[in-house]
């Protein structure tokens, strides 16, 4: 249970109730020593070599390229580092948290933020002078200093409708008017609201965790929910004039009552806060990388027998949880897809999502449990779930 009016380090000071009200999605914070006595949890050789790994996502945004601010895409090979400069390019990997546990940790620190809220942890390493230039993003950010130092140029927030430089892949600004200037060192931490223009440069060989935290857009919203939606709509559900009025002249004319018919129809299909939340749960635990799920084909008795004899169950890195209670009713989310429970379930819905390992000793009352062993055996098959193997 986090303390939430608990001042943190973390936060330079500040209780997490005081961060979202004074900070969050508002305007950023830096906070010197961050975190104490840092200790990096990757090389850069290890970042660089997982860059060579094909179902690594990585970039290299390089400076002046064969065009300015040049983007490379992974999986790279040796030669592609023996061909860098020396200096000026930045290499960029994400989801770092999901092949490397240690780094999957650093989560853990911002858990008074909700868990669906974050996507992952992105690591980059920079040669000195190296960035990805003036640029925004629409998510909110966490940008924990690992390694060397890291001059922070801070901008007002920006838009679309900024002007920027004609690049195909990067969202960098043409325009950049600073507000503030800030110089990280290991273990500092700035937070960046969404939107802020921001200008990272590398004055010295550098590494940067970026905790990553992203919401839907409300185009992704509306065109994802409506695509749900619509498999639940029967076909003789259609627009309906009964109401109207013979027309004696402009029968070319669309008038008001349409609008108010048409509003009618999204109105009640909107109504709908079961299907809401069930869309929105499935959306927000979908994997980043679904083809890492792979599930292991298990009987409940086999997985039975295996826990009373010391099998320890973890989450996927890749996978995705969340539960929530609808009226008389709890609704896991796993990886995308959802399942409904009696309430009586919530225990073991939160130990599930909230444990870092199941077992024998916090499994005990539920073994008994039919329902609870074929969700058990569900989420095994399904590759949310998987056996720890030291």
């Amino acid at each position: 249970m986090v303390q939430v009016d608990k001042p943190l380090d973390l936060l330079g000071g500040l209780t997490p109730n005081e961060f979202m009200k004074n900070y969050w999605q508002r305007k950023p914070l830096l906070v010197k020593g961050a975190f104490k006595d840092f200790q990096n949890p990757i090389s850069p050789d290890e970042l660089a070599g997982l860059s060579l790994e094909e179902e690594i996502e990585s970039r290299i945004v390089i400076e002046n390229g064969n065009t300015p601010w040049e983007l490379l895409h992974g999986p790279f090979d040796m030669q592609t580092y023996h061909n860098l400069p020396e200096t000026n390019w930045t290499l960029l990997v994400q989801a770092v948290d999901q092949v490397m546990p240690n780094v999957a940790e650093l989560f853990k620190p911002f858990q008074f933020l909700p868990n669906w809220r974050f996507d992952d942890i992105m690591i980059s390493y920079a040669t000195e002078g190296g960035s990805v230039g003036p640029h925004f993003d629409y998510y909110d950010v966490f940008l924990i200093q690992s390694l060397g130092t890291r001059l922070w140029k801070i901008g007002p927030p920006a838009d679309s409708h900024s002007p920027r430089l004609d690049h195909e892949h990067l969202r960098l600004l043409a325009e950049f008017k600073q507000s503030d200037e800030w110089l990280l060192e290991p273990g500092d931490m700035l937070y960046l609201p969404p939107q802020y223009a921001h200008y990272g440069i590398a004055t010295s060989n550098c590494m940067t965790i970026s905790v990553g935290l992203r919401a839907p857009s409300s185009e992704e919203i509306l065109v994802h929910y409506t695509d749900f939606l619509s498999q639940f709509l029967p076909e003789e559900e259609r627009y309906s004039d009964a109401d109207q009025q013979a027309i004696s002249s402009n029968s070319y004319f669309i008038d008001k009552q349409v609008i108010k018919r048409l509003r009618k129809i999204l109105q009640m299909a909107l109504a709908d806060d079961q299907k809401l939340i069930t869309w929105f749960g499935q959306y927000v635990t979908e994997p980043r990388y679904p083809e890492r799920l792979i599930g292991e084909d298990i009987s409940e008795v086999a997985l039975k027998e295996l826990i009373k004899n010391s099998a320890i169950i973890v989450k996927n890195p890749s996978a995705k949880l969340a539960w929530t209670e609808y009226a008389n009713e709890s609704i896991l989310f796993a990886s995308g897809y959802s399942r409904n429970f009696p309430k009586p379930y919530n225990e073991l819905l939160k130990l599930i999502c909230e444990t870092d390992s199941l077992y024998e000793g916090n499994l005990a009352n539920w073994l008994g449990d039919s329902i609870a062993l074929t969700l058990l055996t569900e989420l095994i098959k399904q590759g949310t779930l998987e056996f720890f193997n030291e």
